[in-house]
């Protein structure tokens, strides 16, 4: 697998440390980023995309008056 290095804020590492409880920087971004894209995939799932378009009637029904 390709490895990508990306510098951040101390700072800011510290806190995806702290909020993933992780000791490493390097694992901390790694489960957040897989978390996130987990939660897109559950969400694109759950509410389709644009290529779903098919699943939403154009025509939607009169109010009926009177």
């Amino acid at each position: 697998m390709a490895q990508v290095t990306v510098s951040l804020d101390a700072n800011l590492a510290i806190d995806a440390m702290m909020l993933s409880g992780t000791r490493s920087p390097q694992d901390a971004v790694e489960l957040i980023l897989r978390d996130f894209l987990e939660r897109g995939r559950r969400t694109g799932t759950r509410t389709g995309d644009a290529a779903d378009g098919h699943r939403v009637t154009p025509d939607r029904p009169t109010v009926q008056e009177g």
